[in-house]
């Protein structure tokens, strides 16, 4: 078994440690994660969220995604880091930014998703599998 996966957000009011594998690590370039990075995708890897073990108070805000399904995402009410998201109609995982790891270079990007939304400066690995959408679950 490999070092858990630790991190948190920018302060350490809210931190994280996973001790799974990684499911699938994502360069998603959809508008919500556009609005929230402030630039032109967010990096994620998801876990299974019984994995995870969150640790302080992180505030939450509910967005509907383009499937119809609620996400939350969890982000620091004190530096206002993003640090995680659960999804409503997947509450067996989890997603954290690969920003907020503690040793960001864990992070191996596998997939590119709503590329449809990218734009030509947002300079992703171009070997890397582009979706328009998200993938169909396995």
């Amino acid at each position: 078994m490999s070092l858990p996966y630790t991190g948190g957000c920018a302060c350490g009011a809210v931190r994280y440690v996973i001790t799974g594998e990684p499911l699938v690590a994502v360069d998603c370039q959809c508008r919500d994660c556009q609005h929230e990075s402030g630039t032109g995708h967010a990096s994620h890897l998801a876990f299974a969220r019984d994995s995870a073990r969150i640790e302080g108070e992180a505030a939450h805000w509910d967005m509907v995604g383009d499937s119809g399904n609620v996400k939350t995402r969890g982000f620091c009410p004190t530096c206002g880091s993003p640090v995680y998201m659960t999804f409503a109609a997947r509450p067996d995982l989890i997603t954290v930014r690969a920003a907020s790891l503690d040793d960001p270079s864990r992070y191996a990007p596998q997939i590119v998703t709503y590329a449809i939304s990218g734009h030509a400066w947002d300079h992703l690995d171009p070997a890397l599998p582009k979706f328009d959408v998200m993938p169909p679950a396995n």
